[in-house]
């Protein structure tokens, strides 16, 4: 394990009632007795970095020693899947798991896991040192992070990964936080229990009626297969409201179109929507795409004139999913075959289904529940003493306005019952902002993203945080951007700042407030912003909008001037309201400092 340097180190557990229990760690003794319940805490001293040591846990009734510790700096990591994102999914994948050779950098995975009343104990998890053979399946950012912080200070880094895909912020948040009467929602989750037995009981049925799973599932593609022992599933939707409600695995559907000599002869495109998690797939037992963990990416692939012929043509795809939802979802336009003379063949419609390996749990809308993953992934660690947090979250509470304002009331409320359950009321707090994305919810001047982005700023004011900007990082159609070393180089800057006290540039520009007048608008930044450059190069800036008193938006023109940005457009004579990169995607946002770093979203009004 990693513990963390300079606090008092404490120790917990339970034994037998009124049980002698002594701890010792490096020449360092602690002892106590256990409670009537038999809980027992202690403290050891703080402790400089350094290690390994041996922990040494002493009983009546046995001795527990944990070998390999180091003493160094404690991060916990928790968010939604961009926190928890593997490294073997992001940009250089292999080499930067051929370069996880630091033993000193060392992750601990909390298991998804949820609980109706905050829990004691983890449900498990194991601390792992970082090598090529493991360090695949680390969240990327949290090792990144790890990798930039070791190379500066020198000490051991401990990650503790707390993430689950698709949560809310509400589920990292305890009852009284969210005020709601926690005996009441213990009575709520009892339903709810019953309800996900009455569902999985239906999944298991379902999958009993395939008789045995098979050993192997390699030539399911085959155009000629037997599907007589298959069941029908309607496409697009998630498999769990075809009836297989909290399974994850793999499946496969299958389907079919007609064509013409000459339509075979020209080839065709396949479109079928999107794929939660991952698919392979074959046309007449060819493969003709695949794409790995993007459950919002549009499957588009190429068949060649090879692969058809006239007659029915079979589709086979592939479906593994690791959580959540499954299967090929979308929207119903989104699945066709693309003809060479551009008419579309529809494939919304009932496909063929066969599971060919399955878990079966009731987990998979918790990530959504209020207090339901803090009782559980968050409430256990609290005795365990940080040096700060990582925080990637926010895409699940974008989906609409109402929702991201609320969020710049409850990411405060959540970042001070953290600190207080910890007992560390100055424990730093630093957050990714939200990157780039065509949502599906961004509509003319009405942008949830930015509503949530704006939130997320707007808690700089909440002492020791700090904040990444990555709207320059994002890609516009997935939701999992592949670039996470420099979200994890600015994490690590803010950390510098934030956490350990350097004199460091760690943000890019920070708008201060602007002036309307002569037809234009001067942005102000504060002071600390860096020197104002285009990342385009040149002094004309991209992004900007402005308003007059119709609260009517337009395209601007901006240039730097000196350590202002002056806005004006032909269409505004008047302007009373600016903003910048007020989009869900942003992309052409280019507005930076000297040292790179990106300016945050920002607007003068609060229409």
């Amino acid at each position: 394990m990693v513990l963390q340097r300079d606090q008092p180190i404490r120790v917990w557990g339970s034994a037998q009632p009124g049980e002698a229990v002594q701890v010792s760690l490096d020449g360092r003794q602690a002892s106590t007795t256990t409670a009537a319940d038999g809980r027992w805490s202690l403290q050891l001293p703080a402790h400089a970095a350094g290690g390994p040591y041996v922990l040494e846990v002493r009983a009546t009734d046995g001795t527990q020693r944990f070998q390999n510790v180091l003493i160094g700096d404690v991060w916990l990591a928790s968010g939604q899947s961009n926190m928890e994102w593997p490294l073997s999914q992001t940009a250089h994948a292999q080499a930067e798991i051929a370069a996880a050779t630091d033993p000193a950098i060392r992750h601990f995975k909390v298991p998804k896991s949820w609980a109706s009343q905050p829990q004691a104990q983890l449900t498990g998890g194991h601390w792992v040192p970082a090598s090529p053979q493991v360090a695949g399946e680390f969240s990327a950012v949290a090792h990144l992070f790890a990798r930039e912080l070791h190379a500066r200070t020198g000490v051991p880094i401990g990650i503790i990964d707390s993430t689950w895909g698709g949560s809310r912020i509400e589920p990292w948040m305890d009852a009284a936080r969210l005020q709601l009467d926690a005996a009441a929602l213990a009575q709520k989750m009892e339903q709810v229990r019953a309800n996900d037995e009455r569902a999985l009981s239906g999944t298991r049925e379902r999958l009993a009626r395939f008789g045995a799973l098979p050993a192997k599932d390699s030539d399911w593609q085959r155009a000629d297969l037997d599907e007589s022992a298959w069941q029908t599933i309607a496409v697009p939707g998630n498999w769990e409201q075809g009836g297989f409600a909290g399974m994850d695995g793999i499946a496969w559907y299958r389907s079919s179109f007609e064509l013409s000599a000459a339509q075979a002869a020209e080839g065709v495109q396949l479109s079928f929507a999107r794929v939660d998690d991952s698919d392979q797939t074959w046309v007449n037992g060819v493969a003709v795409g695949a794409t790995h963990r993007a459950y919002n990416t549009p499957r588009i692939y190429n068949v060649p004139a090879n692969a058809l012929h006239a007659g029915r043509n079979v589709i086979a795809v592939r479906v593994e999913d690791e959580g959540g939802g499954g299967g090929i979802h979308g929207n119903a336009d989104e699945l066709y075959v693309h003809l060479a003379d551009d008419q579309r063949l529809p494939l919304a419609r009932e496909w063929k289904f066969r599971v060919a390996s399955a878990s079966v749990q009731a987990i998979d809308d918790k990530n959504q529940i209020a207090t339901l993953l803090y009782n559980q992934m968050i409430h256990p660690l609290q005795p365990y003493a940080l040096r700060g947090v990582i925080w990637y979250q926010g895409e699940a509470n974008a989906n609409t306005a109402a929702d991201a304002l609320a969020y710049r009331r409850q990411f405060p409320q959540l970042i001070a019952q953290w600190r207080r359950q910890w007992q560390q009321p100055e424990l730093p707090f630093l957050w990714v902002q939200l990157a780039s994305f065509v949502s599906g919810f961004d509509q003319g001047d009405s942008s949830p993203w930015s509503l949530l982005r704006e939130s997320q700023s707007a808690t700089l004011s909440v002492p020791h945080t700090g904040q990444a900007v990555t709207i320059d990082i994002g890609e516009a159609h997935d939701i999992h951007p592949r670039n996470k070393q420099d979200v994890a180089k600015r994490l690590a800057l803010a950390a510098r700042a934030v956490a350990y006290g350097e004199t460091v540039q760690a943000s890019g520009p920070i708008y201060a407030g602007a002036d309307f007048a002569d037809g234009q608008a001067r942005v102000r930044f504060a002071e600390g912003s860096g020197t104002l450059a285009s990342r385009q190069a040149g002094q004309a800036l991209h992004g900007f909008a402005l308003a007059g008193a119709d609260h009517r938006f337009h395209p601007a023109q901006a240039r730097i001037v000196g350590d202002q940005i002056i806005v004006s457009s032909e269409q505004v004579r008047a302007p009373a309201a600016v903003r910048y990169g007020w989009h869900d995607n942003v992309e052409a946002a280019d507005l930076i400092n000297s040292d790179g770093l990106p300016a945050a979203p920002f607007r003068s009004d609060d229409w």
